[in-house]
């Protein structure tokens, strides 16, 4: 007697509160266009998380094979590395409790790993703005270069430091030889950054499929980003000591905006609407909303990274951190 194929993909979804979000992400892998047992869906609640019972309620029944773990330890981290050694399938997708997987997602990551055999190489896959969300000049930010970086990818390597685990798949194989995320040390922050570059020494590539796509359901603003810089830094700090080659490119970054000439900003409101490439006002506009948004952020990272200190303690998120960036998810334009 054979026995049915196991899936060819298991999709990890590290969580912490959000659990009506959960549940859409989840309802997302229900409308999948792969092939009906091609994949499964592990979901790994954060040891912080105050009500299991909810992320059950949101798992519920599903017409995919689902488990619901616990990570071994507080943090993102550890929740992906539970998921992943926990894994049935030889390919891994890392994806997040707020994006939303369009329909093609799985087939899309299994056909580059097709084609793609070799252990090393990576799938990155898009992501973007939940389309109900009305997008904010902060928000358009954010994704040229401070959160993600896609806008300059060109033709189909992205680069180990694109490794975002928003949406990226690995092989098994390839992560037990790597070895996991830095659990300890960088339990949420920098640990996707980090295990790329250690996965660079071991050959790494990363590859980018752009219609791969999820729907990042999470309204970001101004206010939630100070808080959020202040404990990166540490993160920043503590990856640079564990790791003496990696340049800390956030602290350079805001030291520099720091050091400029402040701006106040009017730019901003036409950020959304007028090109780089327009003659003269392009740039002006493009330029000074950077500089503004940098310069708003700068002195918190900045705080963040003095009282890190030499020894920097690890200060992990928690479930009100995240509920103040998606309190507003789902908001129609």
């Amino acid at each position: 007697m054979v026995s049915a194929p196991g899936p060819s993909l298991s999709v990890v979804v590290p969580t912490l509160g959000s659990y009506d979000v959960l549940r859409r992400v989840l309802d997302g892998y229900s409308r999948q266009d792969a092939r009906d047992g091609s994949f499964e869906v592990i979901v790994v609640a954060d040891q912080g998380d105050p009500d299991l019972g909810a992320v059950d309620n949101a798992i519920g029944d599903r017409s995919y094979p689902v488990r619901r773990l616990v990570g071994s330890r507080p943090g993102a981290s550890a929740n992906r590395n539970t998921g992943w050694e926990a894994a049935s399938a030889p390919r891994v997708l890392f994806t997040d409790n707020d994006t939303i997987p369009t329909p093609r997602v799985v087939s899309e990551h299994l056909l580059w790993h097709s084609r793609h055999p070799e252990e090393s190489v990576g799938i990155l896959g898009h992501v973007r703005w939940a389309p109900e969300l009305k997008v904010t000049p902060f928000m358009l930010w954010l994704d040229r270069g401070i959160q993600f970086d896609y806008h300059t990818i060109v033709g189909e390597d992205a680069g180990p430091g694109r490794f975002y685990t928003a949406n990226a798949s690995l092989k098994k194989a390839f992560l037990a030889r790597v070895g996991g995320f830095e659990e300890e040390k960088l339990p949420y922050g920098f640990e996707d950054v980090e295990w790329a570059f250690r996965a660079s020494k071991h050959g790494f590539r990363l590859l980018y499929a752009r219609d791969a796509v999820v729907d990042h359901l999470s309204t970001m603003t101004l206010e939630f980003w100070k808080k959020r810089v202040h404990r990166l830094a540490g993160s920043e700090r503590r990856m640079v000591k564990m790791q003496p080659e990696m340049e800390p490119k956030l602290l350079w970054m805001f030291e520099k905006a720091a050091a400029r000439p402040r701006v106040r900003g009017r730019a901003v409101r036409l950020y959304p609407y007028v090109p780089r490439w327009v003659p003269w006002l392009g740039r002006q506009v493009h330029v000074n909303t950077d500089r503004f948004f940098k310069q708003e952020l700068a002195s918190h990272f900045l705080e963040g990274w003095e009282a890190a200190g030499d020894d920097p303690g690890v200060v992990a998120p928690d479930v009100a951190e995240f509920e103040i960036a998606r309190r507003t998810a789902g908001q129609a334009r």
